[in-house]
């Protein structure tokens, strides 16, 4: 099981390194990386696990912040209703993502962005692509997978791509006025 512990911070040089592609099929190592890390991110969303483990709540994780290099990321977005019973559940056990179309409307969430990596609160808007398509291998379906996402889940999975690049989410923050609007932007809650 995946812990705290184990995830690098942004002190650490690796977390800059841009990520290799993945052979597929997946080896043993790494399908079962992936599904640790998937099933870190879900655990991370229980009140109880969470709590026992001393685990930071989050909605995805790439390799990288393993210190591992590899095209690799989870997600898991849980969608609730009012009553707070559970509607759906985005889960991705991504290889190889890429964004092969994206529009130019933005968004960004009017709280800002937080990291596993990054133990500090940073304040400011992250200006995202308001709808994504993606193409990746899942490991979770075993199969090569379209994703159109749009708002929050797509704002989660150019976090998690970010990362495959070297990139935190705090880059993009404006540096002269972090809560500067974004014109024609969604804000996103």
């Amino acid at each position: 099981m995946l812990l705290m512990k184990d995830i690098i911070d942004d002190g650490d040089p690796r977390i800059r390194q841009i990520s290799k592609e993945v052979s597929l099929p997946l080896s043993k190592e790494d399908e079962d990386l992936i599904i640790k890390m998937h099933e870190f991110i879900v655990n991370s969303q229980d009140d109880e696990i969470s709590e026992r483990y001393d685990i930071r709540p989050a909605v995805g994780i790439a390799a990288i912040q393993l210190g591992i290099p590899k095209r690799m990321c989870a997600i898991h977005v849980p969608t609730y209703d009012e009553d707070g019973e559970l509607l759906k559940s985005d889960d991705f056990a991504l290889i190889n993502p890429k964004i092969v179309s994206y529009t130019e409307k933005k968004s960004y969430l009017k709280g800002g962005e937080g990291c596993l990596s990054v133990n500090d609160d940073v304040e400011g808007l992250v200006p995202r692509y308001a709808k994504i398509t993606v193409k990746a291998y899942d490991a979770l379906t075993k199969k090569d997978v379209t994703i159109v996402a749009r708002g929050f889940l797509s704002i989660c999975i150019q976090h998690e791509l970010d990362h495959l690049e070297g990139k935190l989410f705090y880059d993009h923050i404006n540096k002269k006025n972090p809560l500067q609007p974004i014109p024609n932007a969604m804000a996103i809650d």
